[in-house]
């Protein structure tokens, strides 16, 4: 095979990319997470500027206890800091159902401690166990969404810290209703009421969240409309034999334009504070996503704040007047569930982001649309990736033919060329020259055995990505012992496959000129098999299909070359 170190190389490239972004997310800044470590750092309380006091490096329920406390505040005035709730008792509790969630909201608060995502298993083997998004079963998992209203210093306000009342003790979607309304009461006692209102529909993790308030005291009252995410956050470390810790756990944002995630161990990110409009702010992991949507075409404060190994992150929105005797309403969107592209983008704008196939994405949606559209017809993610595979194949049909044939030119002046470094090996000049006027008197180009690699590369890439993060593979069987794509083959028959095709296909192609270059290339499916055993199954059926599809079409091209240089010679 000519310019074979072109193709290692190019192999060899498409590992590194996949290492290196691997590092980029593991150690971001080494240094700056060291200095932010050694030097306490400030952090702000959501909401308009408020005095500041130290970041304590506490332990993780300590800093959970300080961030809980946290409450926006919508001026300029420092505002007491209350104390942290206790512990609420189960009937305080509101339990609430739909088709695909379950949820705990607690009264204390109004805050949503716990979602079961009914529809996705914890695991394959244990159907009944739901995975928990959100949930307070321990300091380690602590991951909820507070929300409510804060107003002026010193007045009462119906923030998560405050007792909400409500009608019942469980809310359940019924049979043929579309939409389930859980409504809470707060009043301060002095004629201000606030109904927060949760809206669930069937078939959807959205859920809208209204605040309806009257006012009936005698003095304009302040408001403004905040959420927050509290989470506990540990760095983990990634392993080559569990792609999941490939995904990206923590915080990020959406300003409008650009989706960013954000480094709870970096010092510049984990005080990041700016105002938005028309963005979003999301508490990420794989293959599923808490996101909270601020009203439209209103500024909110976004602010993320970090106490040891918890963070806090949230957006206030701008203050509005209640006149007395006069209503208000606010409104926002929660997302709590799996990143199902077609409802994240009818949740948020590019709220589909959080389905995050790094940096090519440009090649990766459309791909996993024509996949997802594929699955729509024959209803099996397996299936759709070997027809996907063959549609690449085609559209780069002229590409791989071309250099097809130029691989079989090669195979048939195998023996001249053999002939030619043996008459020359001890003169590499004049062995280069011979061979490239034995290449161009029959039109051979070197270097197209390359271009189909170069051109899979992107691909295999993008393949990688959309199988790792889109849920719509999770768990998704294809046949016999394939019982979920986007993990690696449990009997490693696939790998296997794949390498044999390899060493078929090398033994299909021409030998390289040169001794070392053909006992690497001998070894290379070897290589292969052992790193792609680990990857997830469906990324491995691809490069099986392309691979068996490049051997038919080689095998092909060399007959008809074959016969044409028998013809020329006759």
């Amino acid at each position: 095979m000519p310019n074979i170190r072109i193709m290692l190389w190019l192999a060899l490239a498409a590992i590194l990319y996949l290492n290196y972004e691997a590092w980029v997310r593991d150690y971001p800044d080494i240094a700056a997470a060291a200095g932010a470590a050694a030097t306490p750092s400030t952090a702000p309380a959501l909401g308009e500027s408020v005095p500041q006091a130290a970041v304590p490096a506490t332990p993780a329920a300590a800093g959970a206890a300080d961030l809980q406390q946290s409450i926006p505040v919508p001026q300029a005035a420092a505002s007491a800091v209350p104390s942290a709730p206790a512990t609420v008792s189960a009937a305080a509790m509101l339990h609430v159902s739909t088709d695909v969630l379950e949820l705990d909201i607690n009264l204390k608060g109004g805050e949503l401690d716990r979602a079961d995502l009914r529809d996705y298993p914890l695991r394959k083997d244990a159907p009944n166990i739901p995975v928990r998004l959100l949930n307070q079963d321990s300091p380690a998992t602590l991951y909820v969404l507070q929300s409510g209203l804060t107003g002026e210093a010193g007045e009462a306000a119906p923030s998560h810290l405050a007792t909400w009342s409500s009608s019942g003790s469980s809310f359940e979607l019924g049979a043929g209703a579309t939409e389930l309304r859980v409504p809470l009461i707060w009043s301060d006692g002095h004629g201000l009421t606030v109904t927060k209102t949760f809206v669930l529909t069937r078939g959807r993790y959205a859920i809208d969240l209204i605040y309806d308030v009257r006012n009936d005291s005698t003095a304009a009252r302040k408001l403004a409309a905040y959420s927050q995410f509290l989470r506990h956050w540990e760095h983990a470390s990634r392993s080559y034999f569990d792609v999941e810790t490939y995904a990206f756990k923590g915080p990020a944002i959406y300003d409008g334009t650009k989706y960013r995630k954000l480094n709870v161990e970096s010092d510049e990110d984990s005080k990041f504070a700016e105002t938005i409009t028309n963005g979003w702010l999301a508490s990420m992991q794989h293959h599923f996503v808490g996101a909270i949507v601020p009203a439209a075409d209103k500024p909110y404060k976004y602010l993320l704040q970090v106490r040891g190994a918890d963070y806090l992150l949230g957006a206030t929105g701008p203050i509005t007047e209640i006149a007395a005797g006069g209503t208000g309403q606010f409104r926002e969107r929660l997302f709590i569930g799996p990143k199902l592209q077609a409802q994240l983008e009818a949740a948020g704008p590019r709220l589909e982001l959080t389905a995050d196939y790094g940096k090519l994405t440009v090649l990766a949606k459309p791909l996993f649309a024509l996949l997802n559209w594929i699955h729509g017809i024959i209803g099996n993610w397996g299936w759709s990736i070997i027809i996907v595979t063959a549609l690449i194949k085609l559209l780069f049909y002229p590409l791989s033919q071309a250099s097809g044939r130029s691989m079989a030119k090669m195979r048939a002046v195998a023996p001249r060329l053999k002939q030619i470094q043996e008459t020359f090996k001890d003169d590499r000049e004049k062995l280069g020259r011979a061979m490239m006027d034995l290449y161009k008197k029959e039109r051979i180009n070197p270097l197209a055995g390359c271009l189909p690699m170069v051109v899979q590369i992107p691909f295999f890439i993008s393949f990688y990505w959309v199988l790792l993060e889109s849920v719509e593979m999770r768990q998704a069987p294809f046949l016999l012992w394939i019982n979920d794509l986007s993990a690696r083959d449990p009997f490693f028959v696939l790998p296997l496959l794949m390498g044999g095709a390899m060493f078929a296909q090398f033994k299909l192609n021409p030998a390289p000129p040169d001794p070392m270059q053909a006992k690497i290339m001998q070894f290379m499916p070897l290589v292969m098999t052992g790193m792609m055993a680990w990857f997830p199954s469906g990324l491995v059926l691809y490069w099986l299909t392309n691979t068996v599809l490049s051997i038919a079409q080689q095998w092909r091209v060399n007959q008809v070359v074959e016969a044409e240089v028998a013809k020329k010679r006759g």
